[in-house]
């Protein structure tokens, strides 16, 4: 589930209601405001450009590159890409590498080899 809050005020109470607007997706309500929405499977609509989404369920191995790539485009892993800190840099080939190599469920593999090549043309070669 990918979860997007207002602010992290959010987190110090719980919501009182989870209200579905479309399919997988629901908005987040605290103190009767919109405090946020959810994704309840956002690798399944991993696409390119406004090509429509595959009809077929995510593969793991698109699933676990998702999770390695959400971490690199987010703090605090984001910063230290930024800062380009080595640990944080040696993340990039790899997962760049893995998404290249990946055989199955290509649409969504390229579509997080766009995200991450650009990366590492920015920070990688450095």
């Amino acid at each position: 589930m990918l979860t997007c809050l207002r602010d992290l005020d959010v987190l110090d109470e719980p919501v009182d209601a989870c209200i579905g607007i479309a399919p997988d997706v629901a908005l987040l309500v605290q103190h009767g405001t919109v405090a946020g929405w959810s994704l309840t499977d956002p690798a399944r609509y991993l696409t390119t450009a406004f090509t429509a989404p595959g009809s077929a369920p995510p593969s793991p191995a698109t699933r676990a590159l998702f999770s390695s790539c959400l971490d690199l485009i987010t703090d605090p892993l984001f910063e230290e890409v930024q800062d380009r800190e080595p640990a944080a840099l040696a993340r990039l080939p790899d997962v760049h590498q893995t998404l290249v190599a990946q055989r199955e469920d290509r649409r969504r593999a390229d579509a997080l080899l766009s995200l991450i090549g650009n990366l590492v043309e920015d920070y990688g070669n450095r």
